[in-house]
């Protein structure tokens, strides 16, 4: 075997391609889908933080994209100084700074295991099977940090316990309670996680033969 066939994999034989397409194509048009899901991801919110107090009983809301953060973000900001909270837009500065890039390399790095016929394809697709854990471990990081770090010159820091708001569902904090709930995005990442896992299954299959053969 040569050595680009051990990174890249063997070629596919023609007469092997005519007689079944589908095997190797089937491994292609779901990586194909699961990328799309990741890329359409990033104008998705991945998470929302709805918030509720007795100033606000119809609620504020909080979209959480990749990049940016959105909605009734500044009111919310007033409500977390009183309880010693830093504001919502100082967390995760450099993460989504670089969160695009990101997203792109690890698009461009699961295109690539398109083209690689050999078990390397799965070291490409890490990434992108990951980016979902990667994403809600760094929203817990930053979500952990501002809770157990209050500023105890906040006006109501003494009634206060610092606490870690929840990922998803319903939380308390003094008068205030809030309801976390995960967004389009986050689903579209996890799905495409999911797709690419199944389309590496198939490329195991489709192409785990022709490198056996090869090294006989």
């Amino acid at each position: 075997m040569k050595e680009n066939e051990l990174i890249l994999g063997p070629r596919i034989p023609k007469e092997l391609w005519h007689k079944e397409r589908m095997r190797f194509l089937i491994p292609s048009i779901l990586l194909v889908i699961g990328v799309l899901l990741l890329l359409t991801s990033i104008f998705c919110p991945y998470w929302k933080l709805t918030l509720f107090a007795p100033q606000y009983p119809g609620g504020l809301k909080a979209k959480l994209y990749v990049n940016q953060v959105s909605g009734d973000v500044q009111e919310i900001d007033i409500l977390n100084h009183y309880i010693g909270m830093k504001p919502l837009g100082e967390a995760a500065l450099l993460e989504r700074s670089l969160s695009i890039v990101i997203i792109v390399g690890i698009i461009l790095l699961s295109i690539g295991a398109i083209y690689v016929h050999s078990p390397i394809a799965l070291f490409l697709s890490i990434p992108a099977i990951l980016y979902p854990l990667f994403f809600l471990g760094d929203l817990y990081f930053w979500m952990r940090n501002f809770g157990m770090n209050l500023d105890k010159r906040a006006p109501l820091s003494g009634a206060i316990e610092p606490f870690v708001p929840p990922l998803l569902g319903e939380g308390q904090i003094a008068q205030f309670k809030t309801v976390a709930t995960w967004e389009v995005g986050l689903y579209l990442s996890i799905a495409a996680s999911i797709i690419i896992i199944v389309g590496l299954y198939f490329h195991r299959k489709a192409y785990k033969p022709i490198m056996e053969a090869k090294f006989k």
